[in-house]
């Protein structure tokens, strides 16, 4: 046995972060419909005021980012939430409200806003 399989692993270490929440805003210039078009922007401003005021965010709690084209386009506007995975698509500010409270404050999934598996580009 060499010495790295004898040494003990480290105990992992705890998150940076323990959620992040990315939003698509995404824009196309081709016409295509994209998460831009459809309020994500204005989504993602108020989430991130939201986890702000109710001091959420920070090391150890939540971070709210922006990202590209998440390529699930056909289910705009998306978010997704780590480390849990759940994608999310939103109709307004009150759905983020909802994802907010309940799953980046408590962890509990919004499973009336999960986007369905096969939807996609």
């Amino acid at each position: 046995m060499s010495d790295k399989q004898n040494t003990p692993s480290p105990q992992a270490k705890p998150p940076y972060f323990e959620r992040h929440i990315f939003f698509c805003l995404n824009e196309r210039k081709n016409q295509e419909a994209c998460c831009a078009q459809s309020g994500a922007q204005a989504a993602f401003d108020h989430c991130k005021g939201r986890v702000k005021a109710l001091g959420l965010a920070g090391p150890g709690q939540v971070r709210v980012n922006k990202a590209g084209c998440l390529d699930r386009c056909a289910g705009g506007p998306v978010a997704v939430v780590y480390p849990e995975g759940a994608w999310y698509s939103f109709v307004d500010l009150s759905d983020i409200d909802e994802i907010v409270d309940c799953h980046l404050k408590e962890g509990r999934v919004v499973t009336r806003l999960l986007l369905p598996a096969d939807v996609g580009h």
